[in-house]
Order: C-alpha cells, then structure tokens, then sequence
C-alpha cells in the first residue's frame, strides 16, 4: 500500500510540474509574441434625430420606457443592447426556471425607434444546440454582450458552464451576417493556456483603432478581478491585460475618453464601505493605474455607462451599500473624482415587502413603466414569484446596459425584478434638462 501511494506520489509531482511549466511557457510565448499595441477607438454620435412616431422621446417629454421580454413567471436577467445597421436596435438576455437552470436560453427582440416598438422575443442559442456545436457537455449558459464590427458582423458572447458554478466558465462566441436573423455555430473562445476556465462577460465590448475588438471580463475561481481580451477580426484572442487583483473586484467596464484615455469601472464584492472601483489608462492601455475606490455606492452589483461627446461620463447603477432596490443616473465632470445624480429611474427602498404588500407595489412599478398595461397582474405575479419568500419579499432593479447610439439618444435596459427586461429611452435634451434642474443634486 505504501509503495503504491509512492509511486502514485511520484507519477504526480512531474505532472504537477510539466502543468506549472507549460502555463508559464505559455505566458512567456505571449509576452514575448505580444502583438502591437493599439489606441482605443471612441465611439461615432452623429447627433441627428430619427424620424419617430407621435409619442416618442422628443425635447420636450424626453424619456420613455417599455418591457423587452413578455413571457410571465420565468426568472428573466442580464440584459445587453447593440445598435443594428439600420439604427433599431437588438437586446439579449437569458431566461429559465431559474438562473443556472438546465432550461436557460439566451433570448432577443428588436425594437424599432421610427415606431416605439418591440418586436417578439425568440431564442437564438440554448444548452443542446451550444454544446452540439463546442463537443462539449454545457451545464448551463449565462451573460450575453454584443457588439456589431465595422464589416457588419454581429458578435454575441455568452457565458457556459460545463462543471461546477460561474466560477468554472468559459465564454463562447457566435456571430451573425443578417443583424441576428441568423446566427453561426457556436465556438469557445480560449482565454487560458490551462483549463480555460472561469472567465465570464457583463461589459459593453468595444474596438481598437486597428479593428481588434476589446472585451471586458472577469474572473471568480479562487480570485475576483478583471480582464481585457484583445480579440482579432476572426476571433482569436490576440492579447490580455489585467485590469486588477485580489478577490473583490469584477464586472468591468470601459470608458473610452480618447485614443489614449480610458476609465474602467468595475464592481465591488468586498468589505464596507462598498464603493465602485475604478482604474484608468492614459496611454492605451499599456499601463493601468492601481484600482482604487471612487465616491460612489456600490452594493457587490454591475454598473454601466457612456462617455459623452463632451468628455463627461454618465453611469446607471445601484448606487446604495445594500440591495438593488434602487437604481440611478449619475454623471460626472472631472474623470470619475465627483458625481453627480442626474435623475432616480428606481426607487423602491423602504417600501413594505410584506407578501401581501409586494403584489399591489409590483403592480403600481410595471405601470408606471408601460402606461398602456392595462392589466398589471401578471407582471406583479411574476415578480412575487422571483422576488418573494413566505415571510417577505424584495424589489430588484439591477444589471443596467446602457448605450449611445448613432443618432445621439441613450438605451438602458435592465432587469426588473428578476422577472423582465426593462428598456428606457432618453434624448440628449432630457438629459441636459435634467441637469439643470438637479444642479443642487447630491453631490458623491
């Protein structure tokens, strides 16, 4: 017994040692092949309205709201935007029984500003289909972003499962010619030269002036911190840079300030105070500054934000220590060290979460979201099913996606409750309205 618990002591230590070594020599090839670096390409707002129907965001009114996804009593979370060739845009978002789920697909609707409306929702990548195409077991999937190159092509990339939690993902890829009527089989992306494992996505995808496309992502296997994948036109990760350590940090986001100039804000799962954490780059990304907390709340939840065409940044996000039961706009003038909230888009703290309660306050919530729901029932139903146990019940505004399109005018979508995808429309001219009147606004 013990010569057989030696030799397999023996056959063990030159394995461990061979995987030691080729993580490192593979870590070496890449520094050493490290492709040229790459200044950051801000994105185009050419500021020219859209020719809308009666009763849509105009200078006046401003800003508008609507749910994305329909079906009832599913758990329904992360949702992303990007704008398509023709300026409507597509949301994606997964849903099941439940998060994590064996039933969870990645779903996605189109909605077309000229007529304030969204389409049907339909799913484009499930478990079988995604695991047909990788060869592979898929567990469960999670996380959709987006992002649409300069040839046209739309690139989704999600997040699988095949062992364990979210702390075992991969991330896997497919992409669309015709604005997402069709799609590609699916492929994983390789992030690691060992295992290739732990690697999720939550941020806006953006571009290099070269045409590589950058990707925020972060890890949760032994360490919480955040990545940037540099991934070339055909898909391959061509570079990879940290963006923090430790084990509190994840979810980031990329604020592209100029070729040179990026803010990367990210999410905070560590001790009070919980603040957003935010690191920059001042020369493209080749040096990071060391991450640091910022002024705002953070409750361990995604944030998301824009750079205006004026050099300022405006985040939606939780901007309380505890819960997701409030979400906000904040902007901010000098690079992140001040902020300002610019408008509440949720505000459901304090309020009574006794079961009873939750359903009559959930009701009151989707109205106010779609004037035109005449039976709120089900959307209340819904969220008591998400949000409620036999002794209480809570209310959920979280993972916010915002972007600028082309045309000047700002989407957010994000979940609500757990149940749908909340979508806000607003212009330019709100946003600038609502600055003026919030110019005595909490100051962070």
């Amino acid at each position: 017994m013990l010569k057989s618990i030696g030799r397999q002591s023996n056959i063990r230590r030159p394995l461990i040692l061979c995987m030691v070594l080729a993580t490192f020599g593979a870590a070496f090839y890449k520094v050493v092949n490290r492709p040229p670096s790459a200044l950051f390409q801000p994105s185009v707002i050419i500021s020219q309205p859209i020719n809308t129907a009666p009763g849509i965001p105009n200078a006046l009114s401003g800003i508008h709201s609507h749910f994305v996804s329909t079906q009832q009593n599913i758990h329904t979370h992360a949702a992303s935007l990007v704008e398509l060739s023709d300026g409507r845009l597509r949301a994606f978002w997964f849903q099941g029984s439940s998060e994590g789920a064996q039933d969870v697909e990645i779903f996605s609707a189109v909605f077309d500003p000229e007529k304030n409306h969204w389409g049907m929702e339909s799913s484009i990548a499930n478990r079988e289909d995604t695991q047909r195409s990788l060869l592979r077991y898929v567990k469960k999937l999670g996380n959709p972003v987006a992002r649409r190159a300069a040839d046209g092509t739309l690139w989704l990339f999600y997040v699988t499962v095949s062992l364990g939690g979210w702390a075992g993902s991969s991330i896997t890829a497919i992409t669309s010619k015709d604005d997402g009527t069709t799609w590609s089989p699916a492929r994983r992306l390789i992030t690691s030269p060992f295992l290739n494992i732990s690697t999720l996505v939550k941020g806006t995808p953006f571009f290099y002036g070269d045409g590589s496309m950058g990707l925020p992502v972060y890890h949760e296997f032994i360490g919480k911190f955040g990545e940037l994948l540099r991934i070339s036109g055909s898909g391959e990760i061509i570079d990879k840079q940290r963006l923090s350590s430790g084990n509190v940090t994840l979810q980031p986001v990329v604020l592209i300030k100029n070729p040179q100039q990026s803010i990367v804000m990210m999410r905070y799962s560590g001790a009070s105070p919980r603040r957003v954490i935010a690191t920059s780059t001042e020369d493209a990304g080749q040096h990071w500054s060391v991450p640091a907390k910022t002024t705002l709340a953070n409750p361990d939840a995604a944030v998301s934000g824009v750079v205006l065409p004026d050099g300022r940044i405006l985040l939606a996000l939780n901007d309380t220590e505890a819960g997701r039961g409030a979400l906000s706009l904040a902007i901010s003038s000098d690079n992140g060290a001040t902020w300002k909230t610019v408008y509440q888009l949720e505000d459901q703290r304090g309020q009574n979460t006794d079961p009873s309660q939750y359903v009559q306050l959930a009701a009151e919530s989707a109205k106010a979201t779609e004037p035109g729901i005449t039976d709120a029932a089900p959307y209340a139903e819904s969220a008591k099913r998400n949000k409620c146990t036999a002794q209480s019940c809570g209310f959920e505004f979280s993972y916010p996606y915002l972007i600028q399109t082309r045309s000047g005018d700002f989407h957010l979508v994000y979940t609500w409750n757990r149940s749908y995808i909340k979508h806000v429309w607003f212009t330019r001219a709100w946003l600038d309205q609502s600055l003026e009147k919030t110019s005595d606004a909490k100051l962070y």
